[in-house]
């Protein structure tokens, strides 16, 4: 086998924004992170809708409503011929 193939690992700290901690072993010493499975909310069963920009309220002005229609909920079911 070649000498040196694999990196070297460190024990490492890996903090998240919300204030989790986890320890753990990799190849970079201390790593901070954006999301974990703490607070993500795939994991925590919340959801939260977030309005980037105003894009839901640009498309309520746009369209008039934020609920979505059927293309023929407003005419009336065709008789049929007998």
């Amino acid at each position: 086998m070649k000498k040196d193939a694999h990196p070297i690992t460190h024990e490492t700290t890996i903090t998240c924004t919300c204030g989790t901690v986890y320890n753990t072993m990799s190849t970079v010493e201390n790593l901070r992170i954006g999301i974990c499975a703490a607070c993500h909310p795939f994991f925590t069963g919340e959801q939260r809708f977030i309005d980037t920009a105003g894009r839901v309220d640009k498309f309520a002005q746009r369209y008039g409503s934020l609920r979505a229609r059927r293309a023929g909920a407003a005419a009336a079911p065709a008789a049929e011929a007998n």
